[in-house]
């Protein structure tokens, strides 16, 4: 069954059009990255899907209902979690209270997600009195991702999740994504690192110049020798 259906989405900022008619679609459970070059518009789709950027032309849905004009907070409280490719924490604040507001829609405080956010992030219970811009950047990016499962959303949309990451953490960080999405959220994935998102995700969206250029399997989008010489480097 179809969670999100993009189709013909123009989109940007103010007077500034980014987008210019991308499709793309994704199902429960499913998990599909989004590449490209600089400039291609690849987070401007996550905003539009949020209520972060302009929608100004198309439609955006999910679960079959039309969230163009939707406010992040009323995104959220469809199920749809939005982790920023920057300042996805509260560099002031203890680990536990980020994750207290992660959960600030919720009736109550739900512990029982606070066990699970750090059964999958151990080192967040480590550190969980300690403020959040005094740990590492493979950390930060952890509690980033555990607050934004703190309402166990039915989509986690992670823009750069391997940015600013040492080259001995990306590994482990797909890791992560990879079992979230095993245990039952969609997931969707802007990435720079088009060769490791695309081994790992279902399938894939090549996005340049605001339009759509290819879609494919991870695999297949792998091994397109115009994908590989045009956007891989190779």
């Amino acid at each position: 069954m179809t969670l999100l259906d993009i189709s013909d989405l123009e989109g940007g900022y103010g007077s500034l059009q980014v987008l210019s008619g991308v499709d793309l679609t994704l199902g429960e459970e499913e998990y599909v990255a989004v590449v490209g070059p600089n400039g291609a518009g690849k987070s401007t789709v996550m905003k539009c899907i949020v209520g972060l950027a302009d929608v100004m032309g198309g439609e955006v849905t999910f679960q079959g209902a039309d969230v163009s004009d939707l406010s992040p907070e009323q995104c959220l409280r469809k199920g749809i979690s939005y982790i920023p490719q920057t300042g996805n924490v509260f560099e002031n604040l203890t680990v536990e209270e980020n994750l207290r507001i992660g959960a600030y829609t919720a009736d109550g405080f739900p512990q029982d997600r606070v066990r699970s956010v750090f059964d999958r992030f151990p080192a967040l219970e480590e550190n969980q009195n300690r403020k959040a811009g005094l740990l590492s950047g493979g950390q930060q990016q952890m509690l980033a991702m555990g607050r934004g499962l703190m309402l166990d959303p039915d989509l986690l949309l992670l823009d750069e999740p391997s940015a600013g990451l040492a080259p001995d953490l990306v590994g482990e960080m797909f890791d992560r994504i990879d079992q979230i999405n095993d245990d039952g959220t969609a997931v969707l994935m802007v990435e720079q690192n088009a060769r490791e998102a695309l081994r790992r995700c279902d399938r894939g969206y090549v996005l340049a110049g605001g339009e759509n250029r290819f879609e494919d399997t991870g695999d297949a989008l792998l091994e397109d020798e115009s994908v590989r010489r045009q956007f891989l480097g190779a």
